[in-house]
């Protein structure tokens, strides 16, 4: 059985290989290997790039998808150990986000054993998926599609590999939408009566604040609102002496959110600020979002393709464009894998209680979970505020428990 050395010494593996978003290969091989070393049953890359390992036969009774992300963000953090008054702590890039998570995983199938979930009935499928980081989350796509109910059984529980500290699991996340305006309008000189285009983009930065406040009257709780942030504000001038502006927002979406009718309603405000000859800014005194306006929105928004939409004008015209949609989703505490993480930190350490935690950004649990709709939580160990930082570090003792509360967990599942 896999002891605390081995598994210390897989996650420290793991964290020492780069592996930016795109550039996963090496480290999704180097898991592989060592996911058969430890006894794994098939153990393989597979065709999106996702390090796959399976302990329990094809057609078990319970299928258990435990899906983990192997890319990281940009960051050079040197790989190192260093000793605490709490005990040995791993430093590197991924070590919470979220290779520690998949580390934890990996060593806590490999406790549990082939022997165990061939006994069982169950069938355990761990994942180091890719792309996670980049928004496009290319590996939990392949998986979700691998697992759809007629190819293959839909999973009877996930586990998201994501730090929420070992104690505690992750029950939702906030859903995503990526909108960008670009609007252009023909070259005039500054001192001239036309407002410039950068002008635009405040009244499409104001547009989207208006909706935010209206939209979270009476929304106390940050899982429930709608949330704006601005990315990106940049102008140029064009060959044919066109001046253009882009502004670029990343949306928090709560959970039941229209967003077909929000893509409607920003069309409509871009169908009226380019009937603006003047450019003068457009802002409602009030804005009435139960209102459907008239927009040329002509299919919905999906997951899975951008979605561009371009609305001429008379001086400006305005184009819309959305992507990395994600809807929100939130489990509920009431369910097997819920009750078998209950019993399992009970198990390993009797004096902590599980703590329940929804999360504000977006994990690959918004890809399956609406496609699976199954029991579905993330875990991991790890500090989440330490998530994309230069102080990314996660301590031993606090991995090796995480490790135990998963392998007892797992066991609980097949009860």
């Amino acid at each position: 059985m896999m002891e605390r050395t081995q598994a210390v010494e897989l996650l420290r593996g793991l964290v020492a290989i780069p592996s930016l978003s795109h550039q996963e290969a090496e480290a999704s091989a180097w898991l592989a290997q060592q996911m058969a070393a430890l006894g794994y049953d098939r153990a393989f890359v597979d065709g999106a790039g996702n390090a796959v390992g399976e302990m329990g036969t094809p057609d078990a009774a319970q299928t258990v998808v435990l899906l983990g992300h192997i890319d990281t963000v940009p960051g050079n953090i040197p790989v190192r150990i260093e000793a605490t008054a709490a005990g040995d702590v791993l430093y590197g890039r991924g070590s919470v986000d979220a290779k520690g998570p998949l580390a934890t995983f990996t060593a806590a199938v490999a406790r549990v054993g082939s022997a165990w979930a061939h006994a069982h009935n169950i069938r355990f499928v761990v994942v180091g998926a890719v792309e996670e980081e980049a928004a496009s989350s290319k590996g939990a796509r392949f998986i979700r599609d691998r697992f759809d109910g007629v190819h293959e059984p839909l999973p009877s529980a996930c586990i998201i590999g994501e730090p929420s500290h070992w104690t505690r699991v992750t029950l939702g996340y906030k859903g995503r939408l990526l909108v960008e305006m670009e609007a252009s309008q023909p070259m005039a000189h500054t001192a001239g009566p036309d407002a410039g285009v950068a002008v635009v983009a405040v009244d499409f930065w104001n547009w989207l604040s208006n909706y935010a406040a209206t939209f979270n009257t009476g929304r106390d709780k940050a899982f429930e609102q709608f949330q704006p942030s601005l990315r990106r504000l940049a102008t140029f001038t064009d060959e044919a002496m066109h001046d253009h502006v882009v502004a670029s927002s990343g949306i928090r979406l709560p959970l039941d959110f229209d967003v077909d009718h929000f893509a409607a309603a920003l069309c409509a405000w871009a169908s009226e600020r380019g009937r603006q000859g003047e450019g003068e800014s457009i802002l409602p005194a009030t804005l009435t979002i139960s209102q459907s306006p008239i927009s040329n929105l002509q299919s919905p928004i999906s997951p899975e393709h951008p979605t561009e939409i371009t609305i001429p004008g008379a001086l400006t015209s305005i184009t819309l464009r959305f992507s990395s949609y994600e809807p929100a989703w939130r489990s509920e505490r009431s369910n097997p894998l819920v009750r078998s993480f209950l019993q399992g930190l009970k198990e390993v350490e009797p004096a902590e209680k599980l703590g329940f935690v929804l999360k504000t950004g977006t994990s690959d649990m918004n890809v399956v979970g609406p496609a699976w709709r199954c029991p579905i939580v993330a875990y991991g160990p790890g500090d989440s505020s330490l998530d994309h930082t230069p102080h990314e570090h996660l301590p031993f003792n606090d991995f090796w428990c995480a490790v135990l509360v998963l392998e007892q967990t797992l066991r609980n599942l097949a009860l």
